[in-house]
Order: structure tokens, then sequence, then C-alpha cells
């Protein structure tokens, strides 16, 4: 006998998801998200930049690492078809643009690591080995700094650029943001709202698009006025950076658009500005040079051109945000392209490599107050 036919009414709820080039959804949270054109960069945000948000680069000493990222994400835009839009004050934004790399036609191979004869403990020679990258997952491209960006790619694309120098107004602004952030801001909702950016605008789903903002060395003192630098030195405090975050994190929340801004957080006197620019950005990370440091000549560190800190990652669509395999990591720039892998030291130094390195623990370790042997820091115990 045969199983009657049972008719139900339950379907599977699906959710349709948003397809713009250059875009995927997130494994995560099914947010759409883009890539930042350095695929080790995406794997530590959790696949990539999401749409809607603000990724901010705190800059090193010197800002030509941070420059290097801001390039590699204009040039995935081009490369990819995203309208761009560029800002700069120390630099003319057309040679920003002039100087992007260009793109590799073929993934680059790992190193071979040679065959040593190097003595380990027996319990970790069975163990895999580290994967200082992640493995390609097909999204983004890599870019060699040797080569510069074909003009096909550049005269087919859209590129708006504003020199800070016309944003500047002769008058003092009154309000809370100064003349070239409010400028900027009006600029940017003009764009967003005129090429039909938002999120609120009918538009056909292949006609869609992404913007991506690239703004450099925001929060430096070419970005205000000498009127308005005066005033701050008077008054103590400047809330036009924070005021000009604010505003523009609510308008990418409504638009098809996405932002990577680098600020020289190091010029800041006040470590509390610090902190309330890096709240008001969905993701923060922060380059630690070693040029100029005493980290540069430490034997140690002579594989890597810095330190990569990941201070803040968005929470999108969940409670929780995405959590890094690692958080030791480092930077090297080569010759052809930007990496950033876990930081490994070496097992031993070599015998002629000087042993006068000053202990890291003895800099953590608190130094006693008082009387006895022990105030001196690095005293023996008496007992």
């Amino acid at each position: 006998m045969s199983a009657p036919n049972i008719v139900t009414g339950f379907q599977k709820k699906t959710r349709s998801v948003t397809q713009i080039r250059g875009t995927k959804p997130s494994f995560h949270n099914s947010q759409l998200l883009v890539s930042t054109g350095v695929p080790s960069l995406d794997h530590i945000l959790g696949g990539g930049i999401a749409v809607g948000t603000v990724l901010l680069v705190e800059e090193d000493t010197y800002g030509n690492y941070a420059k290097v990222l801001l390039k590699y994400f204009i040039a995935e835009g081009i490369t990819v078809g995203h309208e761009i839009l560029v800002t700069s004050a120390d630099s003319s934004p057309e040679e920003i643009i002039k100087e992007l790399p260009g793109p590799m036609l073929s993934e680059p191979e790992p190193a071979q690591k040679v065959e040593s004869h190097m003595n380990i403990a027996w319990r970790y020679q069975d163990l895999p080995p580290v994967k200082t990258m992640p493995a390609s997952t097909g999204f983004g491209h890599y870019y060699d700094l040797t080569k510069k960006m074909p003009e096909k790619l550049l005269s087919g694309s859209k590129v708006t650029s504003f020199d800070m120098k016309d944003l500047l107004d002769v008058e003092e602004s009154t309000s809370r943001l100064g003349s070239s952030y409010r400028n900027l801001f009006l600029k940017l909702h003009e764009v967003i709202e005129k090429n039909g950016y938002t999120t609120t605008q009918a538009k056909p789903q292949p006609e869609r698009n992404i913007l991506r903002i690239a703004l450099q060395s925001v929060g430096s003192p070419l970005w205000t006025s000498t009127k308005n630098l005066a005033a701050n030195e008077c008054s103590g405090l400047d809330t036009s950076l924070t005021t000009f975050l604010y505003l523009l994190k609510a308008l990418l929340r409504q638009s098809y658009a996405v932002c990577v801004l680098t600020v020289p957080t190091h010029l800041f006197m006040d470590r509390a500005l610090t902190k309330r620019v890096e709240r008001l950005c969905d993701a923060v990370v922060s380059l630690e040079a070693f040029a100029g440091s005493d980290k540069e000549q430490n034997p140690a560190f002579r594989e890597y051109h810095g330190l990569f800190h990941v201070l803040r990652l968005p929470r999108l669509n969940s409670l929780t945000c995405h959590i890094p395999e690692s958080s030791d990591l480092a930077f090297k720039l080569k010759r052809k392209r930007f990496t950033i892998e876990k930081l490994h030291l070496p097992p031993d130094l070599s015998e002629t490599a000087s042993r006068s390195q000053e202990d890291p623990v003895s800099n953590i370790r608190p130094k006693l107050s008082g009387c006895s042997s022990q105030a001196g820091g690095n005293a023996k115990l008496d007992f």
C-alpha cells in the first residue's frame, strides 16, 4: 500500500543576497564584502571589508606603509570596476592614481624552504608546518609594486579626486565641522546621492556598483586652516575630526560604499582623542614600522619591516566579531608586494649575534618601591 501524498505549506526560508561585481557574501554574517587588495589583510578582517563600514589604518611614523595599503585598496577597486573617490592633503590625488601597482597575471608561488639539518625536540618533529599566509580563496587580486596600473584600466574606470586646497575655505567655519571636513562631507553626500549609491534608491541589480572612498592622512594639520588651528590652540578642543567620522559612518550605513582612511595618530597629543577616533570606526588596524626604532637593528626582526596590530574588528549582524587565528602579526614589504604574516621569531640567534639585547621581561616587570634589595628591579632575592 503506497503512502498518501501529504501536501504541506512549509517552504524553506531563503535570504536573497545582492550580487555586485567585486563583492561576495560573508560566511559569518552574510554581509556583503569587498577586498582590500591585500589577501592576507582580507583573511584577518574575516574575508574583507563589509560594505557600509569604515576601516581605519593608523599610520606608521613616516606614513609610507599606510600609503601602500591605500594604493592597494584603490587598485583593487579599479581592477573590479568600482567607482573611486580619492582625497589627500599630503600629496596630489592624481599622483596617487598614477603610482598604483599593476595586477599580477598569476598568483605568487610560496617560497620553498631549504632543507636544514637543525635538530629540534622530538615532540615537535611530527607537527605540520605553520602556515604564515592564508590559502588563496579566489577573492581579491595580487599586485606587483614594480609595475604600474595599465592605462586601459585607468581610462575605463571612474575616478573622482578632491584636492584639500580646494576644500579649505578662507573664512573660518562657525559649525562644529571645520571647513575642509564640512566641504568634503558635502561632496561625499552629493556623489552618493547623484550616482545612486544609497540603499533606498530603486535601481536594477545589474546596474548596482560599489563606491570606494580613500582618504589619506585624515586629521593631520594640513586638513585644518590657519585660523582654525589658532582657535583650537586657544580652546584646546577640536571636534571636527570626530564629528566628521560620526557623520561619515551614518552616511555609509545607508549606501553601497566603503571607506578606508589613514590617520596619523602619532601626531595626536591627547590619547583620549585617539580612543574616540577608534571607537567611531568599524575596523581599526595599526602599523608599527621598525624604521628609526631600536627594533630595526634587532636580529629577531630582521625578516620583517614592522608589526601589524588589530585593534578593532566590526560586529555586524552578530553579537561577536571575527577572531583572527593569531594576534602576533608582522608585515614585510618585498620588492613586488606587501604581505602580512604571523610573527615567528627565530629558534636561536647565530653565535656571532650580540647577546647584549635588553631582556623584554625586565621591561614588563614592575619595580618595587621600598628599602629592600628588590627595589632595584634586577637585584637578587634576599631570603
